[in-house]
């Protein structure tokens, strides 16, 4: 990946500012079609509060390194 592209990488939580390294994949079943998949992006820092956030509501799908993001997810 190149420095431009992790530059555009930030994390999703409130305030973060720092490089994401995963991306906590989530999909709200009452508004989202199956093959849909949303992204927040997360630092090492807010990971598990991200994930945990999206799970508690039974949301959450998997969390993956940014590389694995596909083209369709976001």
């Amino acid at each position: 990946m190149s420095v431009r592209a992790q530059e555009q990488l930030v994390c999703s939580a409130k305030g973060c500012r720092a490089t994401a390294t995963r991306g906590v994949v989530w999909r709200n079943p009452r508004l989202h079609t199956a093959d849909r998949r949303k992204v927040w992006l997360a630092c090492a820092e807010h990971e598990q509060h991200l994930a945990a956030f999206v799970q508690l509501r039974g949301f959450l799908l998997e969390v993956v390194d940014v590389d694995e993001l596909g083209a369709g997810d976001g």
